[in-house]
């Protein structure tokens, strides 16, 4: 089964080989048939602290890194 590769932005590179990520997906709600925008936060490992803030990166599902880092990110997707 493939892994899921996810599109977004930096917005902290503070720790250690650690970003913060904010994934923005769009949906139609299903009741009021709007177009809704919901944003979510992952942190992914950045093995060579090469992620600045600001920066658009494709994150991808792994093992668990530690507690909190479930995604690690990709320089080239296939997306």
């Amino acid at each position: 089964m493939p892994k899921r590769i996810l599109q977004g932005t930096v917005v902290s590179d503070k720790n250690e080989k650690t970003v913060v990520v904010k994934v923005e997906r769009r949906y139609t709600h299903p009741v009021m048939k709007k177009t809704v925008r919901s944003t979510k936060k992952y942190k992914a490992h950045d093995e060579n602290n090469a992620c600045k803030v600001g920066d658009s990166v494709f994150i991808q599902e792994s093992k668990p890194i530690s507690r909190d880092k479930r995604w690690v990110v990709v320089t080239d997707a296939q997306a």
